[in-house]
């Protein structure tokens, strides 16, 4: 029985508090007896968690209390077993890692597109203004080897730093088209967005909520493989199951 409930989330908005923040986020998943990530930074907020289902609940009612995470919305899925090992949760410069400080995601998002609307555009080939649509893959080459979208564009990063770089060699390939840059569960391919856009590029979505979200809402149509995520479960399927070759390693 699937009763460990494995939550995603962040969110973009100034934390001046974020060591104070630690120590409180810490206290409350700690007595939840809740496990997994979260990461902070003055830019925001970044976690992972899982636990039964009623600990992550309620650790998710007290976040909401806090006006600047209000509207956090976690995509959610669900495993036999927890698969953290502990509970941390860190200060660090950027909640991920761009090394772009110009990049500033709560001063303004790139527009988001949902998941319903990129299963269309890709169903017909084009957005509804007749652009052809390329799906870019912000992820590291390593995760893009279990699964990406059909046709993506994937520009085999290391690491996400590297994407400011990869775009100035690669920009050209991408004008004239309507580009939607996707990643797990969004957080890159916010920053990668904005990025873009900066650098002149002019009809850039961002997936919203990113694979997990797409395949929370869609049947994974376009989408090839599994989706690598960081926990012991390693991959989710479009279904949000572990993939049965990890299920059998266990």
């Amino acid at each position: 029985m699937n009763s460990i409930l494995n939550i995603s989330a962040y969110k973009f908005v100034s934390l001046p508090d974020a060591p104070a923040l630690r120590d409180l986020l810490h206290g409350w998943a700690t007595a939840l007896e809740l496990k997994g990530t979260i990461l902070l930074a003055s830019e925001g907020i970044n976690l992972f968690l899982a636990a039964p289902e009623a600990a992550v609940r309620n650790f998710i009612a007290r976040l909401h209390a806090d006006p600047r995470f209000a509207d956090i919305a976690p995509k959610e899925s669900w495993s036999a077993t927890q698969p953290f090992k502990k509970m941390l949760v860190k200060v660090k410069n950027e909640i991920i890692r761009m090394d772009h400080p110009a990049i500033q995601p709560s001063a303004g998002r790139a527009p988001a597109v949902d998941a319903a609307t990129v299963k269309r555009w890709l169903d017909q080939g084009m957005d509804d203004q007749g652009r052809p649509v390329v799906t870019l893959d912000t992820r590291n080459a390593f995760e893009v080897d279990h699964g990406t979208f059909t046709g993506a564009v994937d520009w085999r990063i290391d690491k996400f730093s590297h994407f400011p770089a990869a775009l100035r060699e690669h920009k050209a390939e991408l004008q004239g088209k309507t580009v939607v840059s996707f990643c797990t569960g969004g957080i890159r391919c916010e920053k990668a967005a904005i990025l873009m856009r900066e650098e002149g590029l002019d009809h850039v979505y961002q997936l919203e909520g990113g694979i997990l979200k797409y395949f929370e809402e869609t049947d994974g149509s376009h989408y090839q493989g599994s989706c690598f995520v960081f926990d012991e479960r390693r991959t989710l399927e479009a279904d949000l199951s572990a993939s049965t070759l990890v299920a059998m390693d266990k």
